[in-house]
């Protein structure tokens, strides 16, 4: 989905970011942010600072009203070496709001987000869904994140828990960020430029924890005791927008991938399905203007069926929801299958309940 982010100091009752941790700028071939010059009027490419001032106002706004942004695109699916073939597309919402102190380098970030299944054909948001490897029709699980909230300051990259508390969390930009002389990873962003504007930034995390759809509990909706659903942006703006602090947001178009199992609702449990592979390609981009650049699909449907996820609560003590992850959320709203496990309802409230899909079920 759109990234996801909590911490130590979150505003919320579960830690899901744990520390702040390392890095290098940049890779070869490209001009990176500080090859000559790290400083400009604004913005030090070297201060750890500087580089959470950047990240908010890239994927947020610091603008009086909240950023709309979104995302779609086509799902694949393969099986072992079999070939890759599409399964349907892939779209969401984001309602995106922050704020940076400036004297404690300390950045507030909340957000909304939801997340759809569409036919391939027509782009409508499906319902049912008919699996071409199993020929059944399944009801569509649509993912509602009430609210994510996040308080991180600090001078270290940020690391993402999920899962138990005994899996191991994930640290951000793997590959591109490395620990310095006493094993910290310094919270400098891998930012690489080309030509005189165009700034590009990468972010990537690689998860693998235990899933909350275990296969004790719903033996046909989950496709293993683990997970390792993994998320990459190559995210593309102004660098002279970024630098300009007088503008509170600016707008990015970014590529947005996804790998993972295939989804609980997809129903592919079992041996037969295992290694399974999803595979997803996406635009995702947040624009200045709220809904002109949300597909019109998209926006109809969330206007008419949860049309508080185009909203945000004021203020900034927010408590958030523990409704970070599809899995995790899934295993809340969709009773066990197998009725001797311990499953219990989750009580929500009306306005977190899931609206449509097949996790509104238990709720109406």
């Amino acid at each position: 989905m759109v990234s996801h982010f909590l911490n130590d100091l979150s505003l919320g009752r579960r830690s899901a970011l744990t520390a702040l941790a390392g890095a290098g700028l940049g890779a070869a071939g490209v001009a990176t942010a500080h090859a000559t010059s790290t400083k400009t009027d604004s913005i030090d490419y070297t201060k750890p600072a500087d580089n959470l001032y950047a990240f908010g106002k890239i994927w947020s706004t610091y603008a009086d009203k909240p950023a709309i942004s979104a995302f779609h695109g086509l799902m694949y699916m393969r099986i072992g070496d079999q070939r890759m073939i599409p399964m349907f597309g892939y779209v969401g919402t984001g309602v995106l709001h922050a704020k940076f102190d400036e004297k404690t380098g300390t950045l507030i970030r909340k957000s909304r987000e939801t997340g759809y299944f569409t036919d391939l054909k027509t782009g409508e948001i499906l319902e049912m869904w008919k699996n071409p490897f199993t020929d059944e029709t399944v009801p569509v699980y649509h993912f509602y994140n009430d609210l994510a909230a996040f308080k991180m300051s600090g001078t270290t990259m940020p690391q993402y828990a999920l899962g138990k508390g005994t899996d191991k969390p994930t640290i951000m930009n793997e590959g591109t960020s490395f620990a310095d002389e006493n094993g910290n990873i310094p919270l400098i962003l891998p930012f690489q430029q080309l030509g005189a504007d165009h700034m590009m930034l990468s972010w990537d995390y690689t998860h693998d924890y235990t899933n909350p759809v275990t296969p004790e509990g719903w033996p046909t909706y989950s496709t293993g005791a683990r997970i390792t659903p993994s998320e990459h942006f190559t995210l593309n703006f102004s660098k002279r927008e970024l630098e300009d602090r007088s503008l509170p947001s600016i707008r990015h178009v970014s590529g947005f991938t996804r790998l993972s199992q295939p989804w609980p609702f997809m129903k592919m449990g079992g041996d037969k399905f295992k290694g399974a592979t999803v595979f997803g390609r996406s635009f995702s981009h947040k624009g200045l203007k709220n809904y002109d650049e949300v597909p019109r699909k998209l926006l109809d449907y969330v206007e008419k069926h949860a049309p508080r996820y185009l909203e945000l609560p004021p203020g900034w003590d927010i408590v958030r929801s523990d409704r970070l992850d599809t899995w995790m959320a899934f295993a809340q709203d969709v009773p066990a299958e197998n009725k001797n496990y311990p499953w219990k309802k989750t009580e929500l409230s009306k306005d977190v309940a899931p609206p449509t899909g097949l996790g509104s079920v238990l709720y109406k």
